[in-house]
């Protein structure tokens, strides 16, 4: 495993945690190692902080009753603990909690974590200490990443599980991703100069009685999703082009009478990247299949969805989302359900449904491309063989049955998660949002909506090439704005044409890394 970027190693920009508005742009840079986190020194602050501390303090003084601190958790509030063995229970949380399964997340994931839940302690209503905060802030700048299963949380009381072992970490117990390797925690930490903490007595709660690991994944997801709106509208177009599609579809009177503007965005990029103001010919046909005529309206739906996906992630991600609330500026102790992840499990729930039918769009519009009868006269199957030869060349016969299955992947996995609540815990936590399970099966859906994209993008660059070809000297170059062309350009100095029969494995990989990295700038 290769060495991570890290914070330390190659960020730009920092980002302060504070009582401030976060963005998903400040945890996706986090994330991919180009920002670094910083818990804020302001003193006012940090006050504000050690006020929730010591006000727990001078209750426990007090024999008041506090859940979590003073009772047992979950159905266990009714069972009082000792004050000898108050201390103690903290450890326990997260110790009991050390089951979970599945895939790790990676340290993208792992770090987006940290900082979703180092934003929402930051609030100032959660009582912990300073010192805890620090601990957090000082994983992320040595990048000692917790090893977090990704399998066990129900969305509420939160992320308990996988987020007991950032709790587990904080104290030198378990393990950590550290330059690529898994070492202990105890060891990593002593390295780091750090010394393992011990938690005081809501914290173990604190860390992680929230919403961390599903907002933090939501924030990934938006990034991506965002980007595929783009890279499908290209996509789109170069399929347009390849097919000698009716640019008129997408022009701008047409969609001033259906005023989504999100999908009268996709239609304007559309517009311009094929240059709708040409004269339609005689000879095109007059109506494009859907899965070109209507792209506008199906990536549409993701495009008027962002804003308020934002919206509510952003919210999410700038709250103060355990329990119980400490109001030390009032003294009062707020029992209620903020854990509780049902705004990330709808976005997630709907994010996914939009960028599996993404998929789906893509997947048709290949369907065009490879089958001679729909493709205006292009080969079967995009192959670029001729004479003796194309008898033994298929083309992209196997790539488009791919495409097939991962499509009906995406799609099999858009079953709402937030639907199969489950009664927990002796019915305490009898209604719970499966919202960390939503953002992983969107997660998902976008891996293999991108790996449809890596096929299109291959076969666009093969039809727009063989279209070109057939068409008058120089029609692609002069392409308005140079936009096809210069995608075309970009994409045939990694894709050599397709003329004998190849592997395309390493060209999708390949194709994957770009994506994901997003190294093309569309439509800004």
């Amino acid at each position: 495993m290769t060495k991570p970027a890290t914070a330390t190693d190659s960020a730009t920009r920092t980002v302060h945690f504070d009582r401030q508005r976060l963005t998903i742009e400040d945890i996706v840079a986090i994330a991919d190692g180009s920002a670094r986190a910083r818990l804020s020194a302001d003193p006012a602050f940090r006050a504000q902080i050690q006020r929730g501390a010591d006000f727990l303090d001078r209750l426990l003084r007090e024999d008041g009753t506090i859940y979590g601190v003073t009772t047992g958790y979950g159905d266990s509030c009714t069972v009082t603990v000792p004050p000898e063995l108050v201390a103690e229970l903290p450890h326990h949380l997260y110790t009991y909690h050390g089951c979970g399964l599945g895939e790790l997340f990676t340290p993208a994931q792992t770090r987006a974590i940290l900082a979703a839940r180092l934003a929402s302690l930051s609030k100032g209503y959660s009582g912990v200490s300073v010192a805890l905060l620090q601990q957090i802030a000082a994983l992320l700048e040595h990048d000692l990443l917790p090893l977090i299963p990704s399998e066990g949380s129900v969305g509420a009381s939160g992320d308990l599980t996988p987020l007991s072992y950032l709790a587990a970490v904080l104290c030198g117990e378990r393990e950590v991703w550290r330059d690529g390797e898994r070492v202990t925690a105890a060891s990593a930490l002593a390295a780091a100069g750090l010394t393992p903490l011990r938690l005081r007595p809501k914290e173990g709660l604190a860390i992680m009685n929230g919403t961390a690991v599903m907002t933090a994944l939501a924030c990934l997801a938006y990034s991506r999703a965002d980007y595929l709106s783009r890279i499908a509208t290209r996509i789109t177009a170069m399929a347009s082009f390849a097919l000698d599609g009716n640019a008129h579809h997408f022009d701008a009177t047409l969609f001033a009478v259906k005023p989504h503007p999100g999908q009268q965005q996709i239609a304007a990029w559309l517009q311009t990247d094929l240059n709708c103001d040409q004269p339609l010919r005689n000879e095109k046909r007059l109506q494009d299949r859907y899965s070109i005529r209507c792209a506008p309206h199906v990536i549409g739906v993701l495009a008027d969805a962002l804003p308020w996906l934002r919206s509510s992630i952003e919210n999410e991600l700038n709250s103060a989302n355990d329990n119980p609330i400490i109001d030390a500026d009032n003294e009062r102790v707020l029992h209620g359900g903020h854990f509780y992840g049902g705004h990330i499990a709808f976005a997630m729930d709907s994010m996914k449904n939009a960028v599996a039918n993404i998929a789906d769009l893509l997947d048709r519009q290949m369907a065009l491309l490879v089958d001679s009868r729909y493709n205006n006269g292009l080969p079967p199957n995009l192959s670029g063989a001729s004479g003796p030869r194309a008898s033994i060349n298929h083309g992209l016969k196997a790539l488009q049955i791919s495409v097939s299955a991962w499509t009906a992947e995406a799609l099999k996995l858009t079953m709402p998660a937030s639907v199969f609540s489950r009664s927990t815990e002796c019915h305490n936590q009898d209604k719970v949002s499966m919202g960390t399970i939503a953002a992983r099966d969107c997660l998902r859906i976008l891996e293999l909506t991108e790996q449809v994209v890596a096929a299109l993008l291959i076969t666009v660059r093969q039809g727009v090439a063989l279209r070109a070809a057939m068409q008058p000297a120089g029609t692609l170059a002069q392409l308005p704005q140079g936009r096809l062309a210069a995608m075309q350009e970009a994409l045939s100095a990694h894709i050599p044409a397709i003329v004998e029969d190849r592997m395309l494995e390493p060209e999708l990989r390949q194709l994957l890394t770009s994506i994901r990295t997003q190294v093309w700038s569309l439509y800004e």
